[in-house]
């Protein structure tokens, strides 16, 4: 007796890699020039640059570590730079490709930032499924003969979209969307903010 399969799906999180790598890039030389500023600097100099490294690191973190989504069984997770929407598949009403990936729910729209459109990416594929196209026996309208090409953010919302309509009548994957801010981002880039206003306004 065979047995039956799940159709939960496994936990994923979808990240862009790009914004990764400039991400790193952009903590390492602000770590290398701030640190340099805090240790050979004079005056106000060093008290300048940690003011500036506590203001634009968690910014660095926020636009390019941060977001990410976070799909599994019961829920789908969007980590945005400033906030994170925590979606039952039931309360999923939409999810949409356009010039931005997004998710509706209870009339609201949550883009997901770690999914970016590139319209590059859409033409390459585009030009994919034009190669993998052949011409009907009377020479008219090409058919496809395989599955649909698509770029790599708008095949993540696709299958997105599939877990939602699997999973939307689970009992566990019932309630409403959850939103919650990120502090630990915003607190320290206001006082950061607020540290430098301070020194360049009395200096």
């Amino acid at each position: 007796m065979s047995t039956p399969q799940s159709s939960a799906p496994e936990p994923r999180t979808h990240r862009s890699t790009a914004s990764v790598v400039t991400g790193a890039l952009l903590l390492a030389l602000g770590a290398w020039f701030g640190v340099d500023a805090i240790w050979r600097g004079s005056g106000r100099t060093p008290w300048v640059a940690l003011a500036a490294l506590v203001t634009l690191v968690p910014l660095v973190v926020a636009y390019t570590l941060r977001p990410a989504v976070v799909s599994d069984e019961d829920r789908l997770t969007v980590r945005n730079p400033f906030r994170t929407v925590t979606l039952p598949w039931a309360a999923v009403a939409e999810l949409r490709s356009g010039f931005t990936n997004e998710v509706r729910s209870d009339g609201r729209t949550y883009q997901l930032w770690a999914l970016p459109v590139s319209l590059r990416a859409r033409k390459k594929a585009a030009r994919a499924q034009m190669r993998d196209a052949v011409a009907d026996p009377h020479g008219a309208t090409p058919t496809t003969v395989s599955q649909p090409v698509r770029s790599d953010s708008d095949q993540a919302v696709e299958d997105l979209r599939e877990i939602a309509e699997r999973r939307a009548a689970a009992p566990t994957a019932q309630g409403p969307a959850v939103v919650r801010w990120a502090y630990e981002i915003i607190a320290p880039t206001a006082v950061g903010a607020i540290a430098l206003v301070v020194l360049v306004a009395t200096g």
